[in-house]
């Protein structure tokens, strides 16, 4: 089994994330937290833990991983410092490691910053990060979702380059799409966003390889 650093393993994503693959027959989840009192919750249900701050070093945080899965965020607080430079140390940490594969949670709209007013420093945060990852060697996937719901999760998508609208999808599907596409038939050096919708998540990501 491999070792996923999951970066934002403490938010309500990361956390869906984390149970995903704890139950993976592939994947061992490793939660990055940033205080050592955080580590309780994981180690009660035998997750390993690594302490990583994202505006601090955090290269000991890369020992023994195979992959990652960024989805960690300032929550709007720190765009700057967490979602751009947080994420840019992250995926430079990964590419000085070797790592097999960079799965990102990104935003729909990160490609178009100037789409929402409201998010317009959020987003280019995002497609700052989106855009180093994309210059790096690693093999990567960027997931970019509308808006997140606490719905349950429905397994069925809607997938697309550019979708052109907007919507909704739940928190636990975009944690499935997340740890889907870590595997080596995943998606490669693409950029999607997703909504809910109609298709399986397996016959979607399958589409979107090509």
């Amino acid at each position: 089994m491999e070792n996923v650093l999951v970066a934002g393993a403490t938010g309500t994503t990361g956390q869906i994330v984390v149970n995903i693959l704890k139950n993976s027959q592939y994947f061992r989840p490793v939660a990055m937290v940033r205080k050592e009192d955080q580590q309780d919750q994981f180690k009660e249900n035998g997750v390993k833990t690594v302490i990583g701050d994202l505006e601090e070093d955090i290269s000991d945080a890369f020992k023994d991983i195979d992959r990652v899965i960024f989805a960690a965020g300032s929550k709007g607080k720190k765009v700057k410092a967490v979602d751009q430079d947080g994420a840019i140390k992250m995926i430079k940490a990964a590419e000085h490691k070797g790592i097999k594969k960079f799965v990102m949670l990104s935003s729909m709209g990160a490609d178009n910053p100037e789409v929402s007013e409201d998010l317009k420093d959020y987003l280019i945060a995002k497609k700052n990060a989106d855009d180093h990852l994309r210059k790096t060697s690693l093999n990567y996937t960027i997931v970019r979702p509308g808006s997140l719901t606490n719905d349950n999760a429905k397994g069925e998508i809607e997938i697309d380059h550019k979708l052109n609208k907007f919507g909704k999808i739940s928190r636990a599907d975009v944690a499935k799409v997340l740890t889907s596409s870590l595997h080596d038939n995943g998606p490669k050096n693409k950029a999607f966003e997703i909504l809910e919708g109609e298709t399986l998540i397996a016959e979607a990501l399958e589409s979107i390889r090509d």
